[in-house]
């Protein structure tokens, strides 16, 4: 019998780094050095980065961060406007095709696993968007409420409300947006999605702490720092745009939501400062658990393996000795 010569085929596809890990885990320390060391040039993945105006909250990198390592796909939507993960898989290929012309290597660095998952494997081709479908979702939505409309996708899509909470407006109008213009439930789209073969060959790199107590510091200093920062009054600016509402996915991400009920509701500091630190732990939780999924990736802790993850970037792009 003859050997199979694609066992032995080169990939000859250009290199990519992916650093993930959860939120408050030290990936942009890692990737800032990386820059310099390896001749990358960063695209961020991560929906929140990529807003105007929303820089305390998100923990954007300061501008003498983005001075020395510019990050591409970060402040390139405003607040009130919508972003999909499709149209963020367009845009950050061809920012990789563009950083590998330019003779660079792409880092690919963040938390958000919809974007990962939209680039490096492809979304499934289901119906466009309807914008008449969708106000008339919305208006129900307005006299019903959205636990309402979460009941209702439960009869026609079980699987999806299972995965989709009641409260997850965005998701609950897309979702029955999908089974309203095509008949299909939202969640038989997403099975029919096929992989296909990235044009780049990619090492996932995960940067997370072993110790679930140290990321929960992490996290509650961070936080701290940010309110010390100004968060509140970076909020107090957002909320004073009339383009802008609590259902936004910009106005719904981590911190800023509780910002937001914080400043319209008069609830004491503390509380805000709990239940957002409340917030990101369970934001951490879930980015974790989607990574534990990647059973392609290889794990390090930051505080402890930095030398191990560059000796992994090494051989991976052939620089080691």
């Amino acid at each position: 019998m003859s050997a199979d010569p694609s066992r032995h085929r080169i990939d000859t596809r250009p290199p990519a780094i992916a650093l993930m890990g959860p939120t408050a885990s030290g990936k942009t320390a890692l990737a800032v050095d990386w820059v310099a060391r390896f001749g990358m040039e960063i695209v961020s993945v991560d929906s929140a980065l990529m807003y105007r105006g929303l820089d305390i909250g998100s923990a954007k990198p300061d501008a003498d961060t983005l001075a020395r390592a510019p990050h591409r796909l970060i402040d390139i939507r405003d607040p009130h406007q919508p972003y999909s993960a499709a149209e963020f898989a367009a845009d950050a290929l061809q920012a990789m095709h563009d950083i590998h012309a330019a003779g660079r290597i792409p880092l690919l660095v963040g938390g958000t696993g919809l974007y990962f998952r939209a680039l490096l494997e492809g979304l499934s081709d289901m119906p466009p968007a309807d914008p008449a479908l969708r106000q008339e979702i919305e208006r129900q939505a307005a006299t019903r409420g959205w636990p309402a409309m979460h009941a209702e996708l439960a009869q026609v899509d079980p699987a999806a409300a299972a995965r989709i909470k009641p409260g997850d407006a965005q998701r609950i109008q897309r979702a029955l947006e999908v089974f309203r213009s095509s008949g299909t439930p939202i969640s038989a789209w997403q099975q029919a999605g096929t992989r296909r073969q990235f044009g780049f060959r990619v090492l996932k790199l995960v940067v997370a702490p072993t110790a679930r107590e140290l990321l929960h510091e992490r996290i509650a200093l961070r936080f701290d720092q940010m309110i010390e920062a100004g968060f509140l009054d970076e909020v107090r600016a957002l909320a004073a745009d009339p383009r802008l509402h609590p259902d936004l996915p910009s106005m719904r991400a981590v911190g800023y939501r509780q910002a937001l009920e914080h400043l319209s509701q008069g609830t004491p500091l503390a509380e805000f400062r709990d239940r957002g630190i409340f917030a990101t732990r369970q934001l951490a939780k879930r980015q974790i658990t989607w990574l534990r999924a990647q059973l392609d990736a290889r794990w390090f802790d930051p505080a402890r393996d930095v030398d191990e993850i560059g000796k992994a970037v090494e051989q991976f792009l052939g620089t080691g000795a």
